[in-house]
């Protein structure tokens, strides 16, 4: 039996490879392989984005780690390619927030 790698579907959980999950992994993952990045990128518009990358969660999860982001930034954001992207500099306040919620963060 072959087992699914990678699916365009959104109900398909990169941790236990279903579609849809069954192993009800909405939280952070039991163990941390690398550390989650944060890092800024100035756009040709507006002031820049900041954005985590690596951030090993559950499609769900990482929409309500963003709405806890935002609400404590003040800020718009969204989930794009599986990376959170925070309108403005938020670098120093975004690795705050992570490593209070037990991420190890990397700011580049």
């Amino acid at each position: 039996m072959s087992e699914i790698f990678y699916s365009t579907d959104p109900a398909f959980c990169p941790h236990c490879k279903h579609i849809p999950c069954v192993c009800n992994q909405l939280g952070k993952p039991k163990t941390q392989t690398e550390p989650v990045r944060v890092r800024f990128i100035n756009t040709a518009k507006g002031s820049g984005i900041t954005r985590v990358e690596r951030l090993a969660l559950h499609p769900q999860g990482k929409e309500e780690l963003l709405k806890k982001i935002k609400k404590s930034l003040g800020c718009g954001g969204t989930v794009k390619d599986g990376m959170l992207e925070i309108q403005g500099d938020k670098k120093a306040r975004v690795q705050q927030i992570l490593e209070k919620e037990g991420y190890k963060v990397r700011a580049l």
